[in-house]
């Protein structure tokens, strides 16, 4: 039943032109802007020979992830519980849990092929370096994954139409964004607002994901953060889910 309400909840996100557009095709954009900019693929000595853009794929990567999690999770859960869905499927035999985990595989699946696709243009198109701890990168990806999705469906539930969702959402995705990094890098940012950007989610999940790509594997202390997120919210989000 998992597998069936899943299949159609991506097949509508395909079908929805924005959500792909915004979790696929955007952050390939601002790789390819970022990529034929001279000034981001210079070798740096203070980066140790690392380019601004090889900081910034980690960073699109989690853009990935807060573009579905907090722009379309949320809106479209609330969207569901004003046109009625959510209350015709409370006559069947799924439950909240279900309806949830739905979004959250939805999630992984967008988040697995857009990274991939934007792995695979940073490498052949602009020489950044592949995830040098593999499985690492996976963990780290999959807890950011479950991290963000657990808060959007906390927004998503706590939201009582699908405008305040939205707004919410989009507040969540520039404040988050600037967090992991995205305005100003977190390396040049001051002592005390680095410690915090790496308490946040996607500070942590930028600061993991990047820690795997260079080979040093992902700090604990990042997946730890990453984890209790997830139960966090995921557990919010299930208690406050209503069906209308």
């Amino acid at each position: 039943m998992l597998g069936r309400l899943a299949l159609a909840e991506l097949t509508l996100f395909v079908r929805e032109k924005a959500g792909p557009v915004l979790a696929v095709w955007m952050p390939m954009m601002l790789l390819v802007v970022f990529g034929n900019i001279p000034f981001y693929n210079r070798p740096r000595q203070n980066l140790g020979g690392s380019t601004l853009l090889d900081l910034y794929v980690p960073i699109l990567a989690a853009f990935v992830l807060a573009t579905v999690s907090f722009n379309v999770v949320p809106q479209v859960l609330a969207g569901y519980r004003e046109k009625g869905v959510l209350r015709r499927l409370r006559t069947t035999p799924v439950g909240p849990a279900r309806v949830l985990a739905a979004q959250l595989l939805v999630n992984l699946a967008t988040a697995a092929v857009s990274v991939i696709a934007l792995l695979v243009v940073a490498r052949l198109a602009f020489g950044v370096w592949m995830p040098r701890r593999l499985g690492g990168y996976v963990l780290a990806l999959v807890l950011a994954a479950l991290a963000l999705t657990a808060i959007g469906l906390f927004v998503a539930a706590a939201s009582p139409n699908g405008r305040i969702a939205s707004a919410v959402g989009a507040t969540l995705f520039y404040v988050m964004m600037f967090f992991a990094g995205l305005f100003l890098p977190i390396a040049a940012m001051p002592a005390l607002l680095r410690h915090v950007c790496r308490a946040t989610p996607l500070g942590a999940a930028v600061q993991a994901l990047t820690d795997a790509t260079e080979g040093h594997g992902p700090h604990p202390l990042q997946l730890v953060t990453l984890a209790c997120y997830a139960v966090v919210f995921g557990v919010a989000a299930v208690r406050l889910f209503r069906w209308e």
